[in-house]
């Protein structure tokens, strides 16, 4: 299924047509007593679970929101209740993907091809045509780690979209800002006056240093160093400390010299001239009602939280006040990922290159390897105790990066490694060890097979 065409075109997915999921959904939601929402750990589905809980509270229905790691993860929150018989007016809607027996106790809304966030806007469309029924029931509403307090008289209103908030989902799931499905969230941000198109780069903040300084989305040879971007800003001539100053052509001499700085870089490979594309030309949020600067910056920082620190990225996703603690969380997560990279060991081999780490983020790493360092198709970033793949084919004649996954645990498996996985849009990821059940003696034994040659060689055997 593609992301290519109309919003009121149905898909197939696993459920029927993305249509008849959202009918699905929403009649689910409207007779639940409480809807616990398990996200997958990523910009995407972080949206699209802050897309969703906005509805949830709009009609007064009580939710707590989780973030699963991995496969496992989700299908153990999704069946914890349901085997237990005792939520019966529950309802648990997935984010990504899970496991049979989730399904049978779960809806998942998003499919493996198309993003969580328009999955999440087409059940809030149709929650928001259905006639408000004011006489509902006033409910707390929860999440994991934020906590929303009822009001003494809460009202029922018609759930409505953030068109923000779901661009900078799309941005986080790859999908640039108004292409084919997702042309009519661009146009009713800009309607509403919430964005215009600039030049410039996409970044957090408005503080272009500590922006570049820390995005994950480009790779030059100052990121992860303030002074060093200082410096290479210095020709410019542009007051860095005054960045609220800036006109159009400010942001494009910004602009010009970072893809210069990107593209010449020394291990820059042909594919950064693309990627740095991404970045340039942001859609710059324009209301005073959202904490950053561009919406390719928010997308990043879901991104970071949803891996980093998931209980600050639901709060943000959900729209509470949760802007510094985010921010620190993203620069740390890009410090982490580009000092990462810098010291990491690279091996080439034929449609695979693998990035060895020592700390950091991995799936961070294989984002930006794969963007601006590989000239394989294919990166697996490996770290203490998980590693990540990347990949930019696509097609059918590329195969499924779920399958590829799967059968890289299977072969792990077999040679006494026990992992568990995820998999995402062109992505995949890998956390192996022992069980924290097993006895010292079985985590020394498991940790003894699961080093880094094991790992590449059992990726290896798919590449």
């Amino acid at each position: 299924m593609s992301t290519n065409g109309h919003p009121d075109q149905e898909s197939e997915t696993e459920f029927g047509s993305d249509a008849d999921t959202a009918v699905t959904a929403a009649t689910a939601i409207e007779s639940a007593g409480f809807v616990r929402v398990i996200t997958r750990a990523d910009g995407d589905a972080l949206a699209a679970s802050g897309l969703l809980t906005a509805a949830l509270s709009a009609t007064n229905t009580p939710f707590q929101v989780t973030v699963g790691r991995t496969i496992a993860d989700r299908t153990e929150r999704a069946t914890r209740h349901a085997d237990t018989g005792d939520a019966s007016d529950e309802l648990a809607v997935v984010f990504g993907t899970v496991d049979e027996p989730a399904r049978e106790h779960a809806i998942r809304l998003d499919s493996d091809e198309r993003p969580a966030t328009l999955a999440a806007a087409d059940t809030v469309r149709e929650l928001g045509s259905r006639d408000s029924d004011d006489s509902s029931t006033p409910a707390e509403t929860r999440t994991q780690t934020p906590t929303r307090t009822p009001t003494d008289e809460p009202t029922r209103t018609e759930p409505t979209l953030d068109p923000v908030l779901a661009l900078a989902g799309l941005v986080a799931a790859g999908v640039d800002p108004g292409a084919g499905e997702s042309e009519w969230v661009l146009e009713s941000a800009r309607e509403r006056g919430l964005v215009e198109r600039r030049p410039g780069v996409a970044v957090p903040t408005a503080d272009p240093v500590d922006g570049l300084a820390h995005s994950t989305h480009l790779c030059a040879p100052w990121s992860g160093d303030l002074e060093a971007i200082r410096e290479a800003l210095s020709p410019t001539g542009l007051d860095l400390d005054q960045p609220e100053t800036f006109d159009g052509d400010d942001h494009r001499t910004l602009g010009s010299l970072v893809a210069l700085d990107v593209v010449g870089a020394d291990d820059a490979t042909e594919t950064a001239a693309t990627s740095i594309q991404r970045v340039l030309r942001p859609y710059a949020i324009t209301s005073d009602e959202y904490a950053f600067a561009t919406v390719g910056g928010y997308a990043a920082v879901l991104e970071a939280t949803a891996r980093a620190e998931p209980g600050t990225g639901a709060a943000l996703a959900m729209g509470l006040d949760a802007r510094e603690p985010a921010l620190a969380a993203w620069r740390a997560y890009g410090s982490r990922a580009h000092a990462a990279l810098k010291s990491a060991s690279m091996g080439r081999y034929d449609g695979l290159l693998v990035v060895d780490i020592d700390g950091g983020p991995v799936e961070a790493v294989a984002q930006i390897a794969l963007a601006y360092r590989s000239p394989e198709p294919t990166v697996l970033a490996v770290g203490s105790g998980e590693a990540s793949l990347a990949t930019r084919e696509t097609g059918p004649s590329s195969g499924s990066i779920a399958a590829t996954v799967e059968a890289i645990v299977r072969d792990l498996a077999d040679d006494g490694v026990q992992a568990t996985y995820d998999v995402g849009h062109r992505r995949g990821y890998l956390r192996f060890g022992a069980d924290e059940a097993a006895s010292e003696q079985e985590s020394q034994a498991q940790d003894a097979v699961a080093d880094d040659s094991t790992i590449i060689a059992a990726v290896r055997g798919h590449y």
